[in-house]
């Protein structure tokens, strides 16, 4: 545990000091420091940051540790940031991915189940309403959209209601990805017109299963690839949510959306 704290705590603040990341003088807790606070929470005690504040603030760690409120408001402030520290960590996944091969897919969050709807109060809209085909259930909450190479690192993330369908989101992705890449997705992904603009723009190749009535079949050996690289994301949604706790305690809806993307960016400092 502290070897891991510690090398978090000396990435984030190379990463802000290369940045050239500009802090109050007068404050006695670093960026840094709020930053390792928010991830050991997400690592150590399912995203309790209380629990997390209560080991750090200890003098061997963080003898200056904020209180709770102000902690709590200084993680939102710093919300862009965390934003940041996750692409550069996807910009570090990419030249490591020598084959450019990557898989897209998402995942729910769930804020409570289909009964409990009525008395929800983070979201009151029809639009976080999603149904997870898989598991044949409804669900209130929140989607993960998450773009990884072909060994698991996120390089893409995004959240959404849980009722926006995959197809639909997928041109909200950047797809900011070297020429040539390839990029494998299930049968929720099949777009033709999307399909072609990244093939003519960016000469990047998108190939979603095929479903049974589809007018452009792919090889068997395509077919083959396809599956074999769809157990990888499932694995890395896998590892998510079993960081995740039975349920998020948030109070307000950016609360419980900063919550799950530090998930997220927990679980890629994990691939370092």
């Amino acid at each position: 545990m502290d070897d891991k704290i510690l090398a978090v705590y000396c990435l984030s603040a190379d990463i802000l000091q290369a940045l050239g990341h500009a802090e109050d003088p007068h404050q006695q807790m670093s960026d840094a420091e709020v930053i390792t606070t928010g991830l050991v929470a997400m690592w150590f005690f399912r995203g309790n940051f209380e629990a997390a504040r209560a080991l750090l603030s200890t003098p061997r760690y963080m003898p200056h540790m904020l209180s709770r409120s102000r902690l709590n408001r200084r993680l939102h402030r710093l919300t862009e940031l965390f934003g940041m520290l996750f692409d550069l960590l996807g910009y570090t996944w990419k030249p490591l991915n020598t084959e450019s091969v990557y898989v897209l897919d998402s995942f729910p969050v769930v804020v409570c189940d289909h009964d409990r709807i009525p008395r929800a109060r983070l979201y009151q809209h029809e639009a976080y309403r999603g149904c997870i085909a898989s598991k044949k259930r409804y669900v209130y909450g929140l989607k993960v959209h998450l773009l990884v190479t072909k060994d698991g690192q996120p390089v893409e993330c995004f959240l959404t209601p849980g009722s926006y369908s995959d197809v639909r989101m997928l041109k909200t992705f950047r797809f900011d990805l070297p020429e040539g890449s390839h990029v494998y997705a299930d049968k929720a992904y099949n777009d033709y017109v999307m399909e072609d603009v990244l093939r003519e723009a960016s000469h990047i190749q998108l190939y979603p299963i095929r479903k049974k009535n589809s007018t452009r079949t792919l090889p068997p050996y395509i077919t083959y690839v396809q599956h074999y690289y769809r157990k990888r994301i499932e694995t890395v949604g896998s590892l998510i949510e079993r960081m995740l706790p039975k349920t998020i305690h948030a109070v307000t809806a950016k609360g419980f959306e900063l919550k799950v993307f530090l998930f997220v960016l927990a679980y890629s400092f994990n691939c370092l």
